[in-house]
Formats: structure tokens, C-alpha cells, sequence
């Protein structure tokens, strides 16, 4: 094993540990869950953090890290939207902004060009406020805070789960059109 594997070592334990969170979320071990979605929330940033630091980015890092992201959150929101403890319209939310960047990152990649994705500042935000409003919702399980304070966080995450979508949608677009408009000129 070389070091370059660490990150990815790292990614894999977080994804290992996703299917551990959900289980101690539906059995209602919250203070178990909270525990192991912080480990997996600093996994997340350490794996990122070595790789780029000690130049250790591999491919397969590149396509684990941000699934691992998401099936992750994903997972997490949707056993929340059960549990009643998420309102079911941000899980939508949540939901249909990784179903369309996935659809349009294919789209694009089959219809257009070869896809790269790399993440938007929007994008990191809207991941560490995703992030953060699962380590809330779980904590307030275990210690009770503002009720105010919970809504307005289901606010800012829709509000930016919403912007970063509207984002990626725009950048794609422009590049689709950018490069058909470019690919039809060569031809011509």
C-alpha cells in the first residue's frame, strides 16, 4: 500500500460507516450516530485535506470521495425524512438536486462531451451545511435547542441545496452550449 491510498482508505471507511449511521439512526441510538457522523464529516475533510496537501489525488479518489458524500447525506436525509425528524419537502429538495446534476453530468458526458465535475464553492458550502443540519437534527435528539433555530436551518440548507443546484444546471448549460457552438463551427 503506498501513501497515495490513504485518502482513499479514508473515503472507503466513510462509506463502510454510512449503512452503520443509518442503522443506530433507525433504532433511535442517536447519540451513537452523532458520534459516527462526526467521524464520517472528518473523514470527509481529512481524505480531501492529505490528498491535495500531499499531492495523493488518484482517479479513483476523484469518483469515491464525492459518492461517498453522497450516499452518505442521501442516506442520512432520507432516513431523517422517515424518522419524521427532516420536513419530507427538503428531503425532496435534497433529493432531486443530486438526481439532476447526476442526470445532467451523464447527459453532458454522452450528449456533448467528456464530463469532469469538480465541486463549486456553492457546492461545499451547500455539502458542510448538509453536513451540519444532520449533526443538528441528531443532536437535538439528545439535548433539545431552539425549535427556531432548527427551522431556520431546514431554511438555509434548502436555500442553498437549491442555489448550488440552479448553479450547477447554469454551468453546465453554458458549457454545453459553449461547446456544441464550438464543435459546430469546427465542422463547418
Amino acid at each position: 500500500m503506498s501513501a497515495t491510498s490513504i485518502p482513499n482508505i479514508i473515503t472507503i471507511i466513510r462509506i463502510i460507516l454510512t449503512p452503520v449511521i443509518v442503522t443506530t439512526l433507525l433504532s433511535h441510538n442517536f447519540t451513537m450516530a452523532l458520534y459516527l457522523f462526526m467521524v464520517a464529516g472528518i473523514s470527509d475533510g481529512l481524505d480531501g485535506f492529505l490528498a491535495k496537501q500531499f499531492n495523493w489525488q488518484t482517479r479513483l479518489g476523484a469518483i469515491l470521495d464525492p459518492l461517498a458524500d453522497k450516499f452518505m447525506l442521501v442516506l442520512s436525509y432520507v432516513v431523517l425524512g422517515y424518522l419524521q425528524l427532516v420536513p419530507l419537502w427538503l428531503v425532496f429538495i435534497v433529493l432531486i438536486r443530486d438526481v439532476i446534476i447526476v442526470a445532467g453530468a451523464v447527459g453532458y458526458h454522452y450528449g456533448v462531451d467528456y464530463c469532469k465535475l469538480t465541486p463549486t464553492i456553492t457546492s461545499k458550502i451547500n455539502t458542510f451545511l448538509q453536513i451540519m443540519l444532520v449533526l443538528l437534527v441528531i443532536f437535538w435528539q439528545i439535548y433539545p435547542i431552539s425549535v427556531f433555530f432548527l427551522k431556520f436551518s431546514f431554511l438555509l440548507v434548502a436555500f442553498s441545496t437549491t442555489i448550488s443546484g440552479i448553479y450547477y444546471v447554469w454551468i453546465w448549460t453554458y458549457k454545453a452550449i459553449n461547446t456544441t457552438t464550438r464543435n459546430n463551427n469546427e465542422t463547418n
